[in-house]
């Protein structure tokens, strides 16, 4: 009973419709044909003035909409007396809409998953006592205990216990990772195994998870752009059925013939089709940890021409690794390595981080520094043995009065460093950036996608940026961008649309005027995840090409499956044309077609991972 009561509540005409069916059957079957004509006719008409309204709000936003053949062919039903095949007319429409909902929720499941599971209360440890408190009451170090089977609530670091943690809701990795103690763990995994403690790196609200939540809850929201991709077959369709269907009354003189036509042209197909295979296909992209924000996102995202990349963190992985070390006259490679790594140890700048990576690599024995001082962006002084010593950029030592040769001010080719001891230079280390390794693999499935042009756009020197480019095949670099330079390259690209890939907080500005902007891994820049139309999960570049190649599969099924219907619906008019079938044959008919389209469009739902399993299986034979 509950379930009969849900289904009237959320679909409404429809209920009203089946009502009014039931209640005209049972008259009809006692007798009562005046009184069933009442029923039926009635309930037709006042369907269709729920049309009328819903049309009028489509021409005052500027919309041709399609529902002006099913309003004919309800109203020319009862004018001319054929009830029922009004009746079946307004059920094929209503049933359609249902069936649409129906599609969406089964098509929406990935997206909504990640809601449903949200978890609201947990477990903390204050002291040796575990006290479960509301997830919002989480605070940064608070001891956060997740059992087996329950989603982790907050990032942080494991520092007790080892489990298997699911995170494909978040990724879509299909394996689990195994986490221990010092490992980091993202909030909306699924702990599978044991029981892990987790101290807090974030609050609840600056989570992983809640970032997620936004994003997908934006989604949903989203309104299909594919009404307008039906608009551009509406007027066209609408004229040759009123076509076909006015020459059957000319030729015939029978006003029914008229109807008989218009019966089986009602647009269901163009309705219903293109709205399920958007939805079936932003699922399959939130499945593969790809989330896409709108419906008008994905319809840009599959005609793109034009992709710009921005390079570090994007094209390549963001984090520099020294490639040499040279020494000046009178020292060597290891006392350069130790210098420069005694003052960076105390820097969290990212060259500097990589200097002591180095020198832990080369079992290099690191110096005892005092007075150690920082310029942020310039460079780290500080005193080793009596003496001062400094690492950074060379216009950093000379301001502190260290004699730097003329041969060391010529431009170098990489991003390079300066190491001065005694107020002379004693040797430089130089850096590079290590490319992606599926960055060329990735811009070959681009160019096989159909995307014309690729471009860089970076803030890195052009020396730097064009090394990156022509290893990976890119021919048109701008270099020396700020983040206002980013836009105007963008602005003058020919090719359009354009979408911009990138993810730190200086892409946020060009990630929202391109046409798409990607933000490539939702654990970079939050205004970059928050700028841009698609956000991908995973800090995987390949996942680019994944999501250009869903957004064409989802927007082929969608065409296809509107002219599918649309060829249909043409071929029963010109059968119909003949005069030889009922209207109400052809009004069940059009509901036939209405489920074929429906089938057809929730492939974009699989279609796409079922490729990718061929290609897979393909390549392994």
């Amino acid at each position: 009973m509950e379930k009969i009561r849900t289904f009237f509540r959320e679909y409404r005409q429809l209920a009203f419709v089946i009502i009014a069916i039931i209640i005209a059957l049972g008259l009809q079957f006692s007798g009562q044909q005046t009184a069933t004509n009442w029923v039926l006719g009635t309930s037709s008409i006042i369907m269709v003035v729920f049309m009328l309204v819903d049309m009028a709000r489509t021409l005052r936003d500027g919309n041709f909409g399609v529902d002006v053949l099913a309003a004919t062919a309800i109203i020319t039903a009862v004018l001319l007396g054929e009830y029922w095949a009004g009746m079946v007319v307004v059920l094929m429409l209503t049933g359609g809409e249902a069936l649409e909902d129906y599609a969406e929720k089964r098509a929406k499941t990935e997206l909504t998953s990640l809601i449903q599971n949200r978890p609201t209360k947990t477990r903390v440890l204050r002291g040796k006592k575990r006290t479960e408190i509301s997830v919002d009451k989480i605070s940064v170090k608070d001891k956060v205990v997740v059992l087996p089977g329950e989603v982790i609530p907050i990032d942080g670091v494991v520092v007790s216990g080892e489990s298997n943690v699911d995170e494909s809701s978040l990724t879509g990795e299909s394996l689990p990772v195994l986490m221990r103690p010092g490992d980091t763990v993202m909030s909306g995994a699924l702990n599978t195994e044991g029981e892990l403690i987790i101290e807090a790196a974030q609050t609840a609200e600056n989570s992983q998870y809640e970032k997620i939540i936004k994003l997908v809850r934006a989604a949903n929201a989203s309104k299909a752009p594919f009404v307008r991709m039906a608009d551009r077959f509406a007027v066209p369709f609408t004229l040759v059925s009123f076509l076909i269907a006015g020459s059957a009354w000319f030729v015939s003189g029978d006003p029914v013939r008229f109807l008989q036509v218009l019966v089986v042209a009602t647009p269901c197909p163009l309705i219903l089709a293109a709205p399920i295979a958007l939805i079936s296909g932003m699922s399959r992209s939130a499945k593969n940890g790809i989330i896409v924000r709108t419906g008008s996102a994905m319809e840009q995202l599959a005609e793109l021409k034009t992709l710009a990349f921005d390079k570090t963190g994007t094209l390549t992985m963001g984090i520099p690794e020294v490639i040499s070390v040279k020494a000046e006259r009178g020292f060597n490679k290891q006392d350069v390595l130790a210098y420069a790594a005694s003052l960076e140890q105390s820097s969290s700048h990212i060259l500097a981080q990589a200097v002591v990576r180095h020198a832990e690599q080369n079992n290099t024995s690191l110096k005892k520094v005092k007075h150690v001082r920082e310029t942020a962006g310039h460079g780290v002084i500080g005193w080793i043995s009596g003496k001062q010593a400094a690492v950074g950029r060379l216009d950093f030592l000379d301001s502190i009065g260290v004699e730097v040769p003329k041969k060391a001010t010529e431009k170098a080719d990489e991003t390079t460093t300066f190491i001065a001891y005694g107020n002379e230079l004693i040797g430089r280390i130089t850096f590079s950036d290590k490319t992606r390794e599926d960055a060329g693999s990735m811009l070959e499935r681009l160019k096989k996608a159909g995307i014309k042009h690729t471009l860089m756009v970076t803030g890195d020197s052009r020396a730097v940026a064009d090394k990156i480019a022509k290893k990976l095949g890119i021919t048109d670099v701008q270099a020396d961008c700020l983040p206002a330079d980013k836009i105007l390259a963008i602005e003058r690209v020919e090719h359009k649309p354009v979408g911009f890939v990138g993810d730190g907080v200086n892409d946020a500005p060009v990630l929202t005027s391109a046409d798409v902007g990607i933000a490539l891994g939702a654990r970079g820049s939050t205004a970059a995840s928050e700028s841009a139309d698609v956000v991908i999960m995973q800090d995987d570049i390949s996942k680019v090409a994944d999501s250009v190649e869903i957004a064409q599969k989802t927007f082929a099924i969608a065409r296809q499956s509107i002219l599918i219907g649309i060829f249909i619906s043409i071929g029963l008019m010109a059968v119909f044309w003949t005069g030889r079938f009922s209207p109400l044959l052809g009004a069940f008919l059009q509901e036939i077609v209405d489920i074929i389209v429906i089938i057809n469009a929730l492939r974009a739902h699989g279609a796409w991972q079922n490729r990718k399993r061929r290609k897979k299986q393909q390549a392994a034979h």
